[in-house]
Protein backbone atom coordinates (compact mmCIF):
# COMPACT_ATOMS: atom_id res chain seq x y z
CA UNK A 1 0.00 0.00 0.00
CA UNK A 2 1.42 3.43 -0.79
CA UNK A 3 0.92 6.17 2.41
CA UNK A 4 -1.89 8.23 1.95
CA UNK A 5 -2.14 11.27 0.31
CA UNK A 6 -3.88 14.86 1.58
CA UNK A 7 -4.17 17.31 -1.05
CA UNK A 8 -4.65 20.87 -0.05
CA UNK A 9 -6.53 23.08 -2.52
CA UNK A 10 -8.30 26.34 -2.69
CA UNK A 11 -8.77 29.59 -3.98
CA UNK A 12 -5.60 31.99 -4.01
CA UNK A 13 -4.54 33.83 -0.60
CA UNK A 14 -6.85 31.85 1.57
CA UNK A 15 -3.92 30.73 3.42
CA UNK A 16 -2.93 27.01 2.05
CA UNK A 17 0.87 27.68 2.14
CA UNK A 18 0.55 28.85 5.65
CA UNK A 19 -1.62 25.67 6.72
CA UNK A 20 0.52 22.99 5.07
CA UNK A 21 3.86 24.89 7.13
CA UNK A 22 1.27 25.24 10.58
CA UNK A 23 0.37 21.41 10.35
CA UNK A 24 4.21 20.74 9.65
CA UNK A 25 5.31 22.94 12.28
CA UNK A 26 7.79 23.68 10.18
CA UNK A 27 8.26 26.75 7.54
CA UNK A 28 8.09 24.85 3.97
CA UNK A 29 5.87 26.30 1.78
CA UNK A 30 6.79 29.98 0.86
CA UNK A 31 4.04 32.46 2.61
CA UNK A 32 3.40 35.73 0.85
CA UNK A 33 0.36 38.36 0.23
CA UNK A 34 1.22 37.97 -3.80
CA UNK A 35 -0.97 35.22 -4.72
CA UNK A 36 0.07 32.80 -7.13
CA UNK A 37 2.99 32.12 -5.25
CA UNK A 38 2.57 28.74 -4.54
CA UNK A 39 2.76 26.67 -8.78
CA UNK A 40 4.33 23.27 -8.12
CA UNK A 41 3.03 20.66 -5.93
CA UNK A 42 4.47 21.01 -2.23
CA UNK A 43 4.89 17.92 -0.10
CA UNK A 44 5.78 16.96 3.28
CA UNK A 45 5.24 13.86 5.82
CA UNK A 46 2.81 14.76 8.76
CA UNK A 47 3.33 12.50 11.51
CA UNK A 48 0.82 12.21 14.95
CA UNK A 49 1.13 9.09 16.87
CA UNK A 50 2.98 6.55 14.84
CA UNK A 51 0.19 7.78 12.21
CA UNK A 52 1.79 9.35 9.07
CA UNK A 53 0.12 11.03 5.65
CA UNK A 54 1.97 13.10 2.86
CA UNK A 55 0.49 16.76 2.66
CA UNK A 56 0.70 18.20 -0.46
CA UNK A 57 -0.03 22.06 -1.27
CA UNK A 58 -0.89 23.31 -4.21
CA UNK A 59 -1.33 26.84 -6.35
CA UNK A 60 -4.33 28.62 -5.85
CA UNK A 61 -7.55 27.55 -7.98
CA UNK A 62 -8.42 30.02 -10.60
CA UNK A 63 -5.01 32.36 -10.46
CA UNK A 64 -4.06 34.19 -13.30
CA UNK A 65 -0.44 33.53 -13.62
CA UNK A 66 1.73 36.89 -14.67
CA UNK A 67 4.03 34.72 -16.24
CA UNK A 68 1.04 32.57 -18.54
CA UNK A 69 1.86 29.46 -16.76
CA UNK A 70 -2.08 29.12 -15.49
CA UNK A 71 -2.38 25.75 -17.19
CA UNK A 72 0.83 23.96 -16.34
CA UNK A 73 -0.39 25.14 -12.36
CA UNK A 74 -3.91 23.91 -13.59
CA UNK A 75 -2.16 20.75 -14.45
CA UNK A 76 -0.29 19.91 -10.77
CA UNK A 77 -3.64 20.85 -8.99
CA UNK A 78 -4.78 18.04 -11.04
CA UNK A 79 -2.30 15.45 -10.62
CA UNK A 80 -2.68 16.10 -6.52
CA UNK A 81 -6.27 15.69 -6.65
CA UNK A 82 -5.85 12.61 -8.90
CA UNK A 83 -3.72 10.76 -6.27
CA UNK A 84 -5.19 12.45 -3.41
CA UNK A 85 -7.34 9.89 -0.89
CA UNK A 86 -8.62 13.11 0.75
CA UNK A 87 -8.85 16.81 -0.31
CA UNK A 88 -8.36 19.94 2.47
CA UNK A 89 -10.60 22.64 0.74
CA UNK A 90 -9.78 25.72 2.35
CA UNK A 91 -11.67 28.86 2.55
CA UNK A 92 -11.26 32.26 4.08
CA UNK A 93 -14.07 32.64 6.97
CA UNK A 94 -13.36 36.48 7.04
CA UNK A 95 -14.33 36.57 3.66
CA UNK A 96 -17.02 34.22 3.05
CA UNK A 97 -18.00 32.38 0.01
CA UNK A 98 -16.67 34.14 -3.13
CA UNK A 99 -17.51 32.86 -6.60
CA UNK A 100 -14.29 30.73 -6.84
CA UNK A 101 -14.93 29.21 -3.65
CA UNK A 102 -18.57 27.74 -5.56
CA UNK A 103 -16.44 26.83 -9.04
CA UNK A 104 -13.82 24.95 -6.42
CA UNK A 105 -16.75 23.22 -4.87
CA UNK A 106 -18.43 22.35 -7.88
CA UNK A 107 -14.89 20.84 -9.50
CA UNK A 108 -14.29 18.51 -6.23
CA UNK A 109 -17.71 16.89 -6.22
CA UNK A 110 -17.54 16.43 -9.94
CA UNK A 111 -14.53 14.55 -9.02
CA UNK A 112 -16.51 12.54 -6.47
CA UNK A 113 -13.38 13.27 -3.86
CA UNK A 114 -13.41 12.66 -0.37
CA UNK A 115 -13.51 16.42 1.08
CA UNK A 116 -12.54 18.18 4.69
CA UNK A 117 -13.74 21.75 4.30
CA UNK A 118 -11.19 24.11 6.44
CA UNK A 119 -12.26 27.99 7.43
CA UNK A 120 -9.04 29.51 7.99
CA UNK A 121 -8.01 32.73 9.77
CA UNK A 122 -10.79 32.38 12.53
CA UNK A 123 -8.16 33.56 15.24
CA UNK A 124 -10.60 33.68 17.36
CA UNK A 125 -13.96 31.48 18.52
CA UNK A 126 -16.14 34.55 18.03
CA UNK A 127 -14.93 33.65 14.61
CA UNK A 128 -16.58 30.19 14.55
CA UNK A 129 -20.14 31.68 14.12
CA UNK A 130 -19.34 32.64 10.83
CA UNK A 131 -18.84 29.01 9.74
CA UNK A 132 -22.19 27.88 9.08
CA UNK A 133 -22.58 30.24 5.81
CA UNK A 134 -20.30 27.60 4.20
CA UNK A 135 -22.46 24.36 3.98
CA UNK A 136 -23.69 25.87 1.42
CA UNK A 137 -20.79 24.80 -0.92
CA UNK A 138 -22.34 20.97 -0.06
CA UNK A 139 -19.59 20.21 2.26
CA UNK A 140 -20.13 19.08 6.07
CA UNK A 141 -19.42 21.78 8.57
CA UNK A 142 -16.01 23.61 8.40
CA UNK A 143 -13.25 22.60 10.37
CA UNK A 144 -12.19 26.49 11.99
CA UNK A 145 -8.36 27.32 12.39
CA UNK A 146 -6.02 29.85 12.45
CA UNK A 147 -3.17 28.73 10.47
CA UNK A 148 -1.13 31.77 11.31
CA UNK A 149 -1.74 31.69 15.37
CA UNK A 150 -2.10 27.52 15.51
CA UNK A 151 -5.73 27.39 16.38
CA UNK A 152 -7.27 24.03 16.37
CA UNK A 153 -4.66 23.03 13.75
CA UNK A 154 -3.63 20.01 15.76
CA UNK A 155 -7.83 19.62 15.91
CA UNK A 156 -7.01 18.80 11.99
CA UNK A 157 -4.95 16.59 11.86
CA UNK A 158 -6.50 14.22 14.18
CA UNK A 159 -9.78 14.67 12.01
CA UNK A 160 -7.60 14.12 8.76
CA UNK A 161 -6.34 10.98 10.17
CA UNK A 162 -10.02 10.07 11.23
CA UNK A 163 -10.94 10.59 7.45
CA UNK A 164 -8.22 7.79 6.50
CA UNK A 165 -9.40 5.04 8.38
CA UNK A 166 -8.69 2.14 6.84
CA UNK A 167 -6.00 3.28 4.42
CA UNK A 168 -2.54 2.91 5.02
CA UNK A 169 -1.05 5.56 7.65
CA UNK A 170 2.26 3.66 8.76
CA UNK A 171 5.78 4.98 8.82
CA UNK A 172 7.20 5.42 5.37
CA UNK A 173 10.44 4.16 4.48
CA UNK A 174 13.44 6.05 5.53
CA UNK A 175 15.38 7.69 2.88
CA UNK A 176 18.60 6.24 1.48
CA UNK A 177 20.05 9.73 0.97
CA UNK A 178 18.83 13.26 0.06
CA UNK A 179 19.91 14.93 -3.25
CA UNK A 180 19.39 18.75 -3.67
CA UNK A 181 19.48 20.24 -7.19
CA UNK A 182 20.49 23.87 -7.34
CA UNK A 183 21.65 26.14 -10.51
CA UNK A 184 20.45 29.38 -12.20
CA UNK A 185 16.98 29.70 -13.82
CA UNK A 186 16.31 27.63 -16.86
CA UNK A 187 19.28 25.36 -16.42
CA UNK A 188 16.96 22.09 -16.68
CA UNK A 189 16.64 21.60 -13.31
CA UNK A 190 12.94 20.32 -13.03
CA UNK A 191 12.99 18.85 -16.55
CA UNK A 192 15.76 16.42 -14.79
CA UNK A 193 13.63 15.37 -11.71
CA UNK A 194 10.54 15.09 -14.24
CA UNK A 195 12.83 12.65 -16.54
CA UNK A 196 13.72 10.63 -13.14
CA UNK A 197 10.20 10.36 -11.75
CA UNK A 198 8.86 9.53 -14.74
CA UNK A 199 6.01 12.09 -14.40
CA UNK A 200 5.25 15.61 -14.79
CA UNK A 201 6.33 16.13 -10.62
CA UNK A 202 7.01 19.84 -11.24
CA UNK A 203 6.39 22.30 -13.98
CA UNK A 204 8.82 22.54 -16.66
CA UNK A 205 8.73 25.94 -18.90
CA UNK A 206 11.04 27.76 -20.97
CA UNK A 207 9.85 30.98 -18.91
CA UNK A 208 12.82 31.55 -16.07
CA UNK A 209 11.75 31.32 -12.41
CA UNK A 210 9.29 28.72 -12.74
CA UNK A 211 10.32 26.96 -9.27
CA UNK A 212 9.61 29.28 -6.94
CA UNK A 213 9.97 27.10 -3.62
CA UNK A 214 12.35 23.90 -3.01
CA UNK A 215 9.84 20.92 -3.62
CA UNK A 216 10.63 17.49 -2.53
CA UNK A 217 10.36 14.20 -4.85
CA UNK A 218 10.55 10.58 -3.34
CA UNK A 219 12.31 8.73 -6.14
CA UNK A 220 11.88 4.83 -5.57
CA UNK A 221 15.23 3.23 -7.24
CA UNK A 222 16.04 -0.40 -6.87
CA UNK A 223 14.54 -1.14 -3.68
CA UNK A 224 15.82 2.46 -1.95
CA UNK A 225 14.12 5.92 -1.49
CA UNK A 226 16.02 9.00 -2.46
CA UNK A 227 14.85 12.50 -1.48
CA UNK A 228 15.32 14.63 -4.35
CA UNK A 229 14.95 18.48 -3.99
CA UNK A 230 14.46 20.75 -6.92
CA UNK A 231 15.15 24.11 -5.95
CA UNK A 232 14.18 27.77 -7.45
CA UNK A 233 16.25 29.21 -10.13
CA UNK A 234 19.30 31.38 -8.11
CA UNK A 235 19.85 35.18 -10.01
CA UNK A 236 22.20 37.78 -9.43
CA UNK A 237 22.53 38.74 -6.07
CA UNK A 238 21.49 42.32 -7.26
CA UNK A 239 18.30 41.05 -8.31
CA UNK A 240 17.07 39.97 -4.67
CA UNK A 241 16.13 42.01 -2.09
CA UNK A 242 13.74 41.12 0.76
CA UNK A 243 11.95 43.99 0.27
CA UNK A 244 10.50 44.82 -3.55
CA UNK A 245 11.10 40.59 -4.93
CA UNK A 246 11.13 39.11 -1.67
CA UNK A 247 9.78 35.88 -3.18
CA UNK A 248 12.65 36.09 -5.20
CA UNK A 249 14.63 36.62 -1.90
CA UNK A 250 12.95 33.57 -0.44
CA UNK A 251 13.69 31.09 -2.98
CA UNK A 252 17.27 32.00 -3.20
CA UNK A 253 17.00 31.52 1.02
CA UNK A 254 15.25 27.73 0.65
CA UNK A 255 17.99 26.79 -2.15
CA UNK A 256 21.08 27.45 -0.23
CA UNK A 257 19.15 25.72 2.90
CA UNK A 258 18.57 22.84 0.75
CA UNK A 259 22.30 22.13 -0.30
CA UNK A 260 22.49 22.62 3.53
CA UNK A 261 20.04 19.83 4.45
CA UNK A 262 21.19 17.63 1.18
CA UNK A 263 23.91 14.68 1.37
CA UNK A 264 24.83 15.26 -2.28
CA UNK A 265 24.72 18.47 -4.60
CA UNK A 266 24.04 18.10 -8.22
CA UNK A 267 24.76 21.85 -9.72
CA UNK A 268 23.20 22.19 -12.96
CA UNK A 269 25.44 24.02 -15.79
CA UNK A 270 23.49 25.34 -18.93
CA UNK A 271 26.29 24.36 -21.74
CA UNK A 272 24.89 26.77 -24.23
CA UNK A 273 25.92 30.04 -21.91
CA UNK A 274 29.41 30.73 -20.35
CA UNK A 275 30.06 29.87 -16.32
CA UNK A 276 28.17 32.98 -14.67
CA UNK A 277 28.99 34.54 -11.22
CA UNK A 278 25.94 32.91 -10.31
CA UNK A 279 27.47 29.48 -11.23
CA UNK A 280 30.72 30.59 -9.60
CA UNK A 281 28.50 31.87 -6.35
CA UNK A 282 26.50 28.87 -5.98
CA UNK A 283 29.92 26.54 -6.07
CA UNK A 284 31.42 28.30 -3.60
CA UNK A 285 28.47 28.13 -1.25
CA UNK A 286 28.63 24.15 -2.24
CA UNK A 287 32.10 23.82 -0.98
CA UNK A 288 31.83 25.95 1.93
CA UNK A 289 29.58 23.87 3.47
CA UNK A 290 31.53 20.83 2.36
CA UNK A 291 29.05 18.64 0.22
CA UNK A 292 29.42 15.98 -1.86
CA UNK A 293 28.84 17.84 -5.63
CA UNK A 294 28.38 16.44 -9.09
CA UNK A 295 28.34 19.35 -11.71
CA UNK A 296 26.05 18.77 -14.05
CA UNK A 297 26.42 20.14 -17.59
CA UNK A 298 23.23 20.37 -18.94
CA UNK A 299 21.73 20.37 -22.88
CA UNK A 300 25.25 19.17 -24.27
CA UNK A 301 23.18 17.89 -27.26
CA UNK A 302 23.39 21.48 -28.25
CA UNK A 303 26.92 22.16 -27.90
CA UNK A 304 28.42 18.37 -28.39
CA UNK A 305 29.62 19.14 -32.23
CA UNK A 306 31.88 21.75 -31.35
CA UNK A 307 33.05 21.00 -28.19
CA UNK A 308 35.06 18.24 -26.12
CA UNK A 309 34.06 17.01 -23.01
CA UNK A 310 37.93 17.23 -22.02
CA UNK A 311 38.01 20.50 -22.97
CA UNK A 312 35.03 21.68 -21.19
CA UNK A 313 36.19 19.70 -17.90
CA UNK A 314 39.88 22.02 -18.37
CA UNK A 315 37.20 24.99 -18.60
CA UNK A 316 35.44 24.37 -15.31
CA UNK A 317 38.07 23.16 -13.51
CA UNK A 318 39.86 26.59 -13.78
CA UNK A 319 36.62 28.22 -13.18
CA UNK A 320 35.51 26.83 -9.98
CA UNK A 321 38.76 25.73 -8.09
CA UNK A 322 36.69 25.12 -5.29
CA UNK A 323 35.07 21.89 -6.66
CA UNK A 324 37.93 20.43 -8.34
CA UNK A 325 37.05 17.50 -6.34
CA UNK A 326 33.89 17.28 -7.68
CA UNK A 327 33.06 14.91 -10.55
CA UNK A 328 31.62 16.57 -14.04
CA UNK A 329 28.45 14.26 -16.04
CA UNK A 330 27.15 15.81 -19.26
CA UNK A 331 23.68 15.20 -19.81
CA UNK A 332 20.79 16.05 -22.07
CA UNK A 333 17.72 16.01 -19.35
CA UNK A 334 14.92 16.73 -22.09
CA UNK A 335 15.77 13.26 -23.81
CA UNK A 336 16.84 11.45 -20.31
CA UNK A 337 20.07 11.05 -21.72
CA UNK A 338 22.52 9.92 -18.37
CA UNK A 339 19.80 10.84 -16.04
CA UNK A 340 19.69 7.80 -14.13
CA UNK A 341 23.47 7.41 -14.28
CA UNK A 342 23.57 10.59 -11.93
CA UNK A 343 21.68 8.97 -9.28
CA UNK A 344 24.23 6.20 -9.18
CA UNK A 345 26.63 8.44 -9.41
CA UNK A 346 24.89 10.03 -6.84
CA UNK A 347 25.15 6.99 -4.37
CA UNK A 348 28.83 6.25 -5.03
CA UNK A 349 29.20 10.23 -3.64
CA UNK A 350 27.00 9.53 -0.46
CA UNK A 351 29.03 5.97 0.26
CA UNK A 352 32.61 7.77 -0.18
CA UNK A 353 31.41 10.56 2.48
CA UNK A 354 29.95 8.16 4.79
CA UNK A 355 33.17 6.08 5.00
CA UNK A 356 35.18 5.77 8.58
CA UNK A 357 39.24 5.11 7.92
CA UNK A 358 41.12 3.26 10.66
CA UNK A 359 43.04 5.32 13.10
CA UNK A 360 46.06 3.88 11.92
CA UNK A 361 45.22 3.56 7.88
CA UNK A 362 45.00 8.10 8.87
CA UNK A 363 48.59 7.97 9.78
CA UNK A 364 50.15 5.71 7.44
CA UNK A 365 48.78 8.36 4.66
CA UNK A 366 49.83 11.19 6.72
CA UNK A 367 53.59 9.48 7.21
CA UNK A 368 53.46 8.62 3.32
CA UNK A 369 52.73 12.35 2.68
CA UNK A 370 55.19 13.75 4.92
CA UNK A 371 57.90 11.80 4.18
CA UNK A 372 57.67 12.39 0.22
CA UNK A 373 58.44 15.46 -1.69
CA UNK A 374 57.18 18.76 0.19
CA UNK A 375 56.25 21.79 -1.79
CA UNK A 376 58.26 24.78 -0.68
CA UNK A 377 54.76 26.27 0.39
CA UNK A 378 54.68 29.80 2.13
CA UNK A 379 55.95 29.68 5.78
CA UNK A 380 54.40 32.58 8.00
CA UNK A 381 57.06 31.91 10.69
CA UNK A 382 59.62 29.54 9.14
CA UNK A 383 59.88 26.00 9.16
CA UNK A 384 56.75 22.60 7.85
CA UNK A 385 54.72 21.76 10.06
CA UNK A 386 55.44 17.99 12.18
CA UNK A 387 52.73 15.65 12.34
CA UNK A 388 52.63 13.50 15.63
CA UNK A 389 49.21 11.80 15.09
CA UNK A 390 45.90 11.60 13.32
CA UNK A 391 42.19 10.13 13.53
CA UNK A 392 39.13 10.71 11.44
CA UNK A 393 36.41 12.49 13.73
CA UNK A 394 33.59 12.92 11.74
CA UNK A 395 32.10 11.66 8.21
CA UNK A 396 29.82 13.83 5.96
CA UNK A 397 32.05 15.49 5.42
CA UNK A 398 35.25 13.31 6.46
CA UNK A 399 36.72 15.30 8.97
CA UNK A 400 40.77 14.55 10.34
CA UNK A 401 42.04 15.59 13.34
CA UNK A 402 45.85 16.15 13.33
CA UNK A 403 48.21 16.81 15.83
CA UNK A 404 50.74 19.16 14.90
CA UNK A 405 54.11 21.09 16.80
CA UNK A 406 52.65 24.49 15.04
CA UNK A 407 49.57 25.10 13.99
CA UNK A 408 50.43 28.54 12.11
CA UNK A 409 52.88 26.25 10.22
CA UNK A 410 49.54 25.04 8.27
CA UNK A 411 48.93 28.28 5.38
CA UNK A 412 46.39 28.29 2.54
CA UNK A 413 48.78 26.16 0.18
CA UNK A 414 49.82 23.48 2.63
CA UNK A 415 46.18 22.68 3.06
CA UNK A 416 45.91 22.40 -0.41
CA UNK A 417 48.66 19.98 -0.46
CA UNK A 418 47.63 17.84 2.21
CA UNK A 419 43.94 17.82 0.98
CA UNK A 420 45.16 16.24 -2.54
CA UNK A 421 47.34 14.01 -1.16
CA UNK A 422 45.07 12.59 1.58
CA UNK A 423 42.52 12.63 -1.44
CA UNK A 424 44.99 10.48 -3.82
CA UNK A 425 45.29 7.84 -0.79
CA UNK A 426 42.39 7.83 0.89
CA UNK A 427 38.54 6.43 -0.58
CA UNK A 428 37.56 10.06 -0.79
CA UNK A 429 38.60 11.25 -4.23
CA UNK A 430 35.73 13.20 -5.44
CA UNK A 431 34.35 14.25 -1.93
CA UNK A 432 35.51 17.25 0.01
CA UNK A 433 37.27 16.38 2.90
CA UNK A 434 37.56 18.77 6.32
CA UNK A 435 40.72 19.17 8.28
CA UNK A 436 41.08 19.81 11.53
CA UNK A 437 44.42 20.68 13.69
CA UNK A 438 45.93 21.23 16.89
CA UNK A 439 49.01 21.82 18.70
CA UNK A 440 50.33 18.90 20.32
CA UNK A 441 49.84 19.24 24.32
CA UNK A 442 47.15 21.95 23.82
CA UNK A 443 44.20 19.74 24.73
CA UNK A 444 41.88 22.83 26.03
CA UNK A 445 41.44 24.59 23.02
CA UNK A 446 38.83 24.13 20.43
CA UNK A 447 40.47 22.60 17.14
CA UNK A 448 41.22 24.88 14.25
CA UNK A 449 40.02 24.76 10.75
CA UNK A 450 42.96 24.90 8.18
Amino acid sequence: MALSVVAIVGRPNVGKSSLLNALARQRISIVEETAGVTRDRISTIIEKDDQFFELVDTGGIGIVDHDNLTYHVEDQINLALDQADLVVFVVDIREGITVLDRQVADMLRKKKLKVLLVANKADSYEWNNMAGEFCKLGFDEPICVSAEHGRNCEELVEYILYNLKGLDTTRPEDTEMKVAVVGKRNAGKSTFINSLAGEERVIVSEVAGTTRDAVDVRIERDGKTMLVIDTAGVRKKSKITDGSNSIEYYSYIRATQSIQRADVVMLFIDATLPISQVDKKLASFIATNYKPCIIVINKWDLVKENSLTDDYADYIDKIMPGLAYAPISFVTAKDGKNVHSLMDLSRQLYKQAKTKIPTAKINKAIRSITEGRVPSARRKVGGLPKFYYGTQVATSPPTILMFVNKVEFIDENYRRFLVNRLRDILPFSEIPIRILVRSRGDSESEPKEV
